[in-house]
């Protein structure tokens, strides 16, 4: 495939996770990186970027109204309040555009569960929830394809404070929100709590995330084996997900653990919490790119057979 045959992506946000998704970007075979835009050329992410012969921009969503036509999907990643604005602009220019902050103002997305159902819809702003929300949501509701009735889902996500950026600090309130509410639409749980650890152990631990679901009389073979499969399917687009403690009876609860290492891309391996957002966003953007190229592809073999 050629860089004429790749979907063109525009990245909003210069910092960890924007660098980050620019290299996995660069290493995809159905994606190119057209833009790469912040608001400081001196910024590590700005400089990387220009070392590695992606074009950059110190003038932000700016960058893309100038010229609309330099992407056909924009990751943004800055902040839920910034996406807002941004996405104003965003929908009005046609643009495709996965969200990477907790602003939930698009479809919630987790591809092992609905990323077929976010492409046979068409929309347009895809939400990745949050980090522990990719992590959590998939075992939730792998818990609720065996039993509709869950009580009560909580989630504990504990990341090294190192791999906790200013945006995620600045969006704690919105993480909480996000994620409960997500949470909930997914496993079909009653009532649902996140909680999000900011640990500063040194050297910095790997991201864990624990998930407790009260349930009436569950059938914990049954919940085995929907959660094996779940974790299959992550490990799919996330290499370093799996289990460390799989569903357990203790104290009348459904009790889970899982790790996610991340791939060390940009990134240390410990922010597994950032690489496994990045992977899900990566994993839609191709799929986005691959239905797109089918699309065109049938409807030229339609032109020709009717030409």
């Amino acid at each position: 495939m050629t860089s004429s045959d790749k979907l063109k992506i525009a990245i909003i946000g210069s910092g960890n996770i924007g660098t980050d998704l620019m290299i996995k970007v660069m290493r995809s075979k159905h994606l190119v990186c057209t833009l790469f835009a912040g608001r400081n050329f001196n910024s590590a992410g700005m400089k990387r970027a220009s070392q590695l012969g992606v074009p950059i921009s110190d003038r932000g969503i700016e960058a893309i109204i100038a010229d609309p036509a330099i992407c056909d999907v924009v990751f943004d990643a800055t902040s839920a309040q910034a996406h807002i604005a941004h996405w104003a602009v965003l929908e009005k220019l046609g643009k495709t555009v996965i969200d990477m902050t907790p602003a939930k103002l698009g479809e919630f997305c987790i591809p092992a569960i609905n990323a077929q159902e976010c492409l046979d819809t068409g929309t347009a702003n895809i939400n990745m929830i949050t980090c522990g929300g990719q992590s959590s949501i998939p075992i939730a509701a792998a818990i609720g394809m065996v039993h509709k009735d869950i009580e009560y889902v909580e989630v504990a996500s504990s990341i090294a404070s190192r791999s906790a950026g200013p945006a995620t600090r600045a969006n704690l309130d919105e993480y909480i929100d996000t994620t409960e509410e997500a949470l909930q639409r997914f496993s079909g749980a009653k009532r649902a709590k996140a909680i999000l650890i900011l640990n500063p152990a040194n050297p910095p631990i790997d991201m864990q995330t624990t998930i407790y679901a009260k349930i009436a009389n569950p059938d914990l073979e049954a919940i085995r084996a929907s959660v094996d499969a779940m974790v299959a399917k992550l490990k799919t687009y996330v290499p370093g997900y799996g289990l460390v403690v799989p569903p357990t009876i203790e104290g009348g609860r459904i009790i889970t653990t899982i790790k996610v290492v991340g791939a060390g891309d940009y990134l240390p391996q410990y922010a597994g919490n950032l690489d496994i957002i990045n992977c899900a966003a990566i994993a839609m953007a191709e799929m986005l790119a691959t239905s797109k190229h089918g699309k065109h592809g049938k409807k030229h073999q339609e032109e020709r057979k009717h030409g």
